[in-house]
């Protein structure tokens, strides 16, 4: 079987990728079986830089805050702030080193080294796609909802608008009442539900209503990209907003609710950068796959429909899935992979990495079962061998060493 496997890979080059697909996406998404490691990173960063070279792509959407990543946008494509100040400000997720990774501010240096000198039309943009959501809270819907009624009290006249700027603030309150970590596990902690909280979800789709309603003023008034920014803005606060009415629920569903309108934001933020043309998506396999997404909490399964599974079935085949799965992280306990395991049969090729054909994979393994590898890491998913139907390709990396 050896020799036939050997068949089933190509080098990881952007001219295979597109091999492996019908047609070019307009999103290719990338996914990962486990955060923070750079050699990972380092892939992702390669890959796009061919996707840009050699095929026309001019975007990149990572698994991080979209509101802060408007300031790594800003810096790529005007050089507004410093690199420095753009890797402190620029990423959410701090627990996951995204702002202490030297391969990402290795990809915003070069996205910004390119774009010196080209205009706008042929510029490399940045975008975060996740919620503004940490693992331990979520936050105000402050930035998001001032900033859709900053947009629109620029350009529309006064008495159309909901409410005032003041109106807002006064219902807001202070920020930490809404990113308090306690009601994470305590749904009462929680102001989701509150009177003022009920007021703003309201108060949010009447202005989102109304940058809808003057669409055709907002793009020649000001631009695409401030509609488009808007239109983020929208997005965000309504469903934060809509993230803090769960956090309030104390039902059995609530984290259910939670995970699922987590992928539902992420899914909103992809579908609008597939409106602007090929971009790559990078994040981690669970958020990417078109299988449902599944984990443990407090002892129960709990399922999701994942923001890949939202956006693949809205796009059908210009959505496209690679998944990433590995052999060894030696530093996080993870060792060599049993043989009767996909990513078994695949580390005993000599090559350090791959990209897979899973199409002629599942040929050649025909009525073979590998087994499900069991991961000894928490932070670490192994790859389920009944979801490679789902995939359009799969990068295997042999190693990932301690960087």
């Amino acid at each position: 079987m050896a020799n036939d496997i050997k068949d089933t890979v190509h080098a990881v080059e952007a001219a295979a990728v597109m091999e492996l697909l019908p047609s070019r996406p307009r999103l290719l998404a990338l996914g990962e079986p486990t955060h923070g490691e750079e050699t990972l990173l380092d892939l992702r960063n390669d890959l796009f830089r061919q996707l840009v070279e050699q095929e026309g792509y001019r975007a990149i959407a990572v698994e991080s805050d979209c509101m802060r990543g408007l300031v790594v946008d800003d810096y790529v494509t005007g050089g507004t702030g410093t690199l420095d100040g753009v890797m402190a400000n620029g990423f959410s997720h701090p627990d996951l080193g995204l702002t202490a990774s030297a391969a990402n501010r290795e990809l915003v240096r070069w996205m910004r080294a390119y774009n010196d000198g080209r205009p706008a039309s042929e510029s490399l943009r940045f975008a975060g796609f996740d919620g503004p959501l940490e693992i331990t809270h979520a936050a105000s819907p402050r930035g998001a909802l001032t900033a859709l009624h900053g947009c629109l009290a620029a350009q529309v006249d006064a008495a159309l608008l909901p409410c005032t700027a003041e109106t807002l603030d006064r219902l807001l309150g202070a920020d930490d009442r809404w990113t308090d970590p306690a009601a994470m596990r305590d749904p009462a902690r929680s102001v989701g539900r509150s009177e003022g909280a009920r007021e703003l979800r309201l108060l949010a789709d009447d202005l989102v209503a109304l940058l809808d309603e003057r669409t055709p003023h907002l793009i020649t008034a000001t631009s695409r990209d401030e509609w488009n920014r808007a239109r983020l803005y929208g997005r965000t606060a309504t469903g934060l907003l809509r993230y803090h009415f769960w956090m309030a629920d104390a039902s059995p569903s609530r984290m259910t609710r939670l995970l699922g309108l987590r992928d539902r934001m992420m899914a909103g933020n992809l579908l609008a950068l597939a409106e602007r043309g090929p971009a790559l998506v990078h994040a981690h396999n669970g958020h990417l796959q078109r299988a449902r997404s599944s984990m443990r909490m407090g002892g129960r399964p709990v399922e999701w429909w994942s923001a890949g599974a939202l956006v693949s079935a809205q796009l059908g085949d210009r959505y496209a899935f690679l998944a990433t799965s590995l052999g060894t992280i030696h530093h996080k306990g993870v060792d060599t992979p049993p043989p009767d395991t996909v990513e078994g049969l695949l580390y005993a090729l000599p090559e350090d990495r791959y990209l897979v054909d899973v199409r002629r994979l599942a040929t050649v393994l025909a009525d073979t079962r590998p087994a499900a590898r069991v991961s000894p890491y928490y932070g670490y998913a192994s790859l389920d061998p009944s979801h490679l139907a789902g995939y359009d390709g799969m990068v295997f990396v042999k190693d990932v060493p301690r960087r």
